[in-house]
């Protein structure tokens, strides 16, 4: 199939918030979506800031300390925003040429992001310009293939966002067990008959000791086709690698960094299966009763703020992690509860492990789309 250059078939846009009719103010992730912007703005000049339309896309040109990934998402939104000016905003000349969805998923294509940062440049910053981003080729098939293409991608999207839709309300299922049986109306001070107040260490064991980071140049170096488990870090998959240190249900609970939501509560990830964690997660397993899906439900309920530390970067030590107060009920209400959250848990991991198969889905029809002309 014929290349196409981009910039025959892109215009930038340049339309200031001269009037600041516009308030919906917001960013672009490193995982190429609009996201509403937290960044000071007292006594910062809105005026100056740029409109994005629906169906318009904004890019940050600056790709070093970007994750190797390229800031560019298609903005979806159902009213104008507004965005830094830091960010290049530009739309598709003549949509009956080419699917502004199509070259969406031509910009999610992991190729794109290291053709982008090859051909960046700069010293102190490396800057991918709108000249650069102009001189990009593409396979452009017809619009009626274009349109075929991105309903394939977009079916896949639907059930995705379903399971996670699904997902999310199993959880608050769960959770709403956890506290009908183990918190509410519970008085600490005044414990029924058997239960007892203890601490986090009571009802699980850490295994940080096992932990060990990867640098990203050593996991560059890895044989791709080994690299098959995830690596995670304090909030987040962070990447895969070519070997594992733990295999089983784990809870992760940040130690530095990212380690407190807004409520308070522990950032967690539960991870399954075989995986490698660097040096910014502690490491949980259940005991004495305490599964992985109850010691979950309870620290998603358990407010930490009391005992993060640290000043320009926050820290859970393990120390403070372990004392965390834990009301634990007799091992009958545990196996109980148990016997109720199990079914769930499963149906939420079946979910799971299905939406990993559509996004392998999608990551198939992202590569078949061919390669950037070099």
């Amino acid at each position: 199939m014929e290349y196409k250059r981009l910039g025959d078939y892109i215009r930038e846009v340049n339309v200031r918030n001269k009037d600041l009719k516009v308030t919906n103010l917001q960013g672009v992730s490193i995982s190429k979506q609009f996201i509403p912007s937290i960044a000071n703005t007292i006594g910062t000049d809105m005026s100056t800031y740029k409109v994005v339309n629906p169906g318009q896309f904004a890019y940050g040109p600056v790709t070093s300390r970007n994750g190797d990934k390229v800031s560019i998402a298609l903005y979806k939104g159902d009213d104008d925003a507004i965005i830094s000016q830091a960010y290049t905003v530009f739309e598709v000349i003549d949509s009956e040429q080419i699917s502004s969805e199509y070259l969406m998923m031509w910009f999610q294509r992991p190729e794109f992001d290291r053709y982008a940062r090859f051909h960046s440049h700069g010293s102190a910053r490396e800057i991918f310009d709108w000249d650069e981003l102009c001189g990009v080729y593409l396979p452009l098939p017809d619009i009626d293939r274009q349109r075929e293409i991105v309903e394939e991608y977009e079916t896949l999207s639907r059930r995705i966002r379903l399971n996670e839709q699904m997902i999310e309300k199993l959880e608050a299922t769960a959770q709403a067990l956890y506290r009908k049986m183990f918190v509410d109306g519970i008085d600490k001070e005044n414990l029924p008959e058997v239960w007892k107040v203890g601490k986090l260490e009571d009802i699980c064991d850490c295994f940080d000791s096992k932990r060990k980071p990867v640098a990203g140049y050593d996991r560059d170096k890895m044989d791709s086709s080994k690299r098959i488990y995830p690596y995670y870090g304090a909030a987040a998959l962070m990447d895969y690698v070519d070997d594992y240190i733990f295999d089983g249900d784990y809870i992760l609970m940040g130690e530095d960094g990212t380690v407190m939501n807004d409520d308070y509560t522990p950032v967690i990830q539960y991870v399954r299966g075989k995986f490698w964690v660097n040096n910014h997660a502690h490491i949980l397993k259940g005991k004495n009763g305490f599964d992985e899906n109850l010691l979950y439900l309870f620290l998603k309920q358990t407010n930490v703020k009391d005992i993060v530390t640290g000043g320009v970067q926050a820290k859970i030590n393990q120390e403070n992690m372990m004392s965390i107060p834990a009301i634990i009920p007799p091992h009958d209400l545990i196996k109980e509860l148990r016997g109720m959250e199990n079914p769930i848990f499963r149906e939420i991991h079946l979910r799971e492990q299905e939406n990993s198969k559509l996004s392998e889905l999608q990551s198939l029809l992202l590569a078949k789309m061919g390669n950037l002309k070099q």
